[in-house]
């Protein structure tokens, strides 16, 4: 994951993080329905993290799988082309051993 995405990320986290619990701590609730409160919002922020990840990994997987593909089929025509250069080689050997 390139620097700036992952700050960001992390950023985007932290930010959401400490806006609900500002939120929550500050509310005048009950202890408990604090503690589930900030339970609630732990997983959610948990899952939020999850699917952005998930998508993260799953684009950066679409990228890989190009650059492979694409380095494959230059692979490819290069073992053609050193393939032809061969044949050429040795007919032009062949011509000059029968002559």
């Amino acid at each position: 994951m390139k620097k700036g995405t992952r700050n960001a990320l992390l950023g985007f986290v932290a930010g959401a993080a400490a806006g609900a619990l500002t939120g929550i701590l500050l509310a005048p609730d009950k202890g408990s329905k604090t503690r589930k409160e900030i339970s609630k919002k732990v997983k959610n922020v948990s899952k939020d993290i999850t699917d952005t990840l998930s998508e993260k990994v799953d684009h950066l997987k679409e990228q890989v799988n190009e650059v492979v593909n694409e380095m494959r089929g230059k692979a490819k025509d290069a073992e053609e082309k050193v393939k032809e250069k061969v044949k050429e080689k040795t007919a032009a050997e062949s011509a000059k051993a029968t002559n």
